[in-house]
């Protein structure tokens, strides 16, 4: 195994230094900051309220984020984005068979590992979409402070793998924001409700957290004024969306003529739109029937809901919940008696069969809903935001990484695997592969810096993995690992799985950082971020497209003689195309293109795999 030792300067915060709070929601999104004398965390006001819905309408003209993007969801659903949060860090493959949920187009990279949406020939990463979000929220805070703001906590679900996570702080630097700590959301909660902010403490805590568009149990054990997150169940497909449309259906069978007409995705949106007024009407005690007469494109509707066919549609759903948080027990090795406290979170939560049905699960345990719902997350966001400021003395602020830690990949680009103000001890790896056939050696090279550019970054070592067994590109698996421990001292580790190939060597690296070059980096990285995320996703769309034409032309060399003439000059013409539009940078023109490629290489290349399947299988019964 690889060792690299490098020393590093361990991170120093300015005291009283302004930091926000941001529930980066699925559904809502909030900003949160403590004030006064007793530092209490407030959520900050906007002129449409505190909630800011996490909706982005990519008009013509303008992006729209929040309540004025909302408008459009009904009528140009196509160019309304919502729950971008489900698409971060996310493949295609992961998508594939919840894309009828989505009313826009996604679609995938060559290499099916990340999404995009495209919109009137444009595209968008959901990491330039979630920045929308951030930067409507930072806007926000700025207004209600009368400060600009550069440095933010974000939280996100502690479900959350390494790239969900490195692609939400992505988002935050391009919003301009220096992201000092991804916290997970039931930590959040529990600080928010004053959880484990006594050193003296000891619990177990279950938090419920029941959002518009996922639901997941954490079961958490607070000790010494440190929190640890014993297990995490849930489902991202699972949350209050589920209820508006389950109302739907239920509407939808006693209206079976209206039904006909309701093919249509701006059709289905309105009287989604109406299912969720009807839940909430219900859910609030301000009625008890929900009665309601409307015309949709000419089709009248008589819309019916009472509390027994509420709580009739809520009752499957409510026992998915229950079973995760059984589960989740279990996972933790925990029995509910065990538990000191349930804390309930997010806005689903707010309805009496949740409640009921939380504490008939968890009988005997205190269900703490006293906070808002909708708030909590933002609040306690807030909380961790104070306590790196350093205006919270009595609780002990772990080491973090001053900046963050990767390697190089192609096209020149850092792929950080320990994010800036990760807590020390820290682990991360990744997994790589090569890029040719044939390839025997890698260079891994490791920097530190905030910058896309690893030219922009500062280079702390490099070394080869060499031996690597010869195989077409893309079968390699290289796993490389960082490990910072308790010393800050980084070191790094490259392996090639099948064959177990891995070198070692050790490189003492003597020189330090101060403050003012850990500072100088930082607003280096913020001032350039939009340029800097521009150039990056350039280059990604650039490299791919490169290998796409590399694996086409070596397709065509390998299955010349069972393709059409027409067949084979189409595909290098396209691939001509292609190569000719990566010198353009043009970034929507190169994607576009490659999108060609695949659609009109994709039904010969299958045409091929079942021949060859045929083949293999003759003769054989099975």
């Amino acid at each position: 195994m690889t060792k690299i030792s490098i020393d590093l300067k361990k991170a120093e915060l300015v005291p009283n230094d302004l930091i926000i709070g941001i529930d980066l929601g699925t559904t809502n999104s909030l900003v949160a900051v403590c004030k006064g004398d007793n530092r209490n965390p407030v959520c900050l006001d906007g002129a449409s309220g505190v909630i800011v819905p996490s909706v982005v309408y990519l008009g013509t003209e303008q992006m729209l984020v929040g309540n004025a993007a909302k408008e459009f969801l009904v009528h140009e659903p196509e160019r309304t984005i919502y729950s971008v949060k489900r698409l971060l860090g996310r493949s295609y493959k992961d998508l594939r068979d919840r894309n009828a949920y989505f009313g826009y187009r996604i679609v995938e990279d060559e290499q099916g590992e990340h999404v995009r949406i495209e919109s009137q020939g444009t595209y968008y990463s959901p990491v330039e979409l979630s920045a929308a979000i951030l930067s409507e929220i930072k806007l926000r805070a700025e207004k209600a402070l009368g400060t600009s703001i550069r440095k933010a906590v974000i939280t996100v679900p502690a479900y959350f793998d390494d790239l969900q996570r490195q692609a939400t702080r992505e988002a935050g630097k391009l919003a301009g924001l220096d992201v000092m700590r991804i916290l997970n959301e039931p930590t959040a909660a529990s600080l928010a409700y004053g959880l484990g902010q006594s050193p003296a403490q000891n619990r177990m805590i279950a938090v419920y957290d029941f959002g518009g568009g996922t639901f997941d149990v954490s079961i958490l054990r607070l000790e010494g004024g440190v929190f640890e997150v014993l297990a995490t169940r849930g489902d991202t497909w699972l949350g209050g969306d589920d209820i508006d449309r389950a109302i739907v259906d239920f509407w939808l069978q006693l209206m079976p003529e209206a039904a006909q007409h309701m093919k249509k995705k701006a059709h289905m949106q309105q009287l989604r739109l109406f299912a969720e007024e009807a839940k909430i009407m219900l859910s609030d005690g301000t009625a008890k029937h929900y009665l309601r007469e409307d015309q949709l494109d000419g089709v009248s509707l008589k819309l019916s809901l009472s509390n027994t066919d509420l709580e009739q549609l809520c009752t499957p759903i409510l026992d998915k919940t229950i079973n995760i948080a059984s589960q989740a027990l279990h996972d933790a090795g925990i029995k509910t008696e065990q538990i000191h406290e349930v804390v309930l979170v997010g806005g689903s939560t707010r309805l009496n069969l949740v409640k009921d049905k939380v504490r008939q699960f968890f009988s005997g345990v205190h269900v703490n809903d006293s906070l808002n719902p909708d708030e909590v997350v933002a609040l306690g966001a807030a909380v961790e935001a104070d306590i790196l400021a350093g205006n919270r003395r009595d609780i002990l602020l772990l080491d973090v990484t001053p900046l963050s830690l990767g390697i190089e990949t192609l096209g020149g680009l850092m792929d950080t695997l320990i994010p800036r103000n990760s807590r020390i001890p820290s682990s991360a790896s990744r997994q790589y592969t090569t890029s040719v056939d044939g390839q025997v050696n890698m260079e891994i090279s490791v920097f530190q810096g905030e910058r896309e550019l690893c030219a922009q970054n500062r280079k702390l070592a490099s070394f080869q993995l060499k031996g690597i067994p010869a195989m077409p590109a893309g079968l390699p698996k290289i796993e490389v690992r960082f490990l910072v421990d308790a010393d800050g001292i980084l070191k790094v580790g490259a392996r090639e799985l099948r064959s177990g190939i891995a070198q070692e060597i050790s490189v003492h690296y003597q020189k330090d950082l101060n403050d003012k070059a850990v500072e100088d980096m930082l607003l280096d990285s913020l001032n350039n971020a939009k340029s800097d995320i521009e150039t990056r996703l350039m280059i990604e769309a650039q490299t791919e497209a490169r290998q796409l034409c590399y694996t086409a032309k070596r397709f065509l060399e390998k299955n010349h003689q069972l393709l059409t003439p027409e067949e084979h000059h189409k595909t290098l013409e396209l691939c001509g195309e292609l190569e000719t539009l990566c010198s353009e940078e043009d970034k929507d023109a190169i994607l576009a293109s490659m999108e060609r490629l695949n659609d009109y290489t994709r039904p010969f290349a299958e045409r091929l795999m079942d021949e060859a399947v045929g083949a293999a299988l003759k003769g054989k019964k099975l």
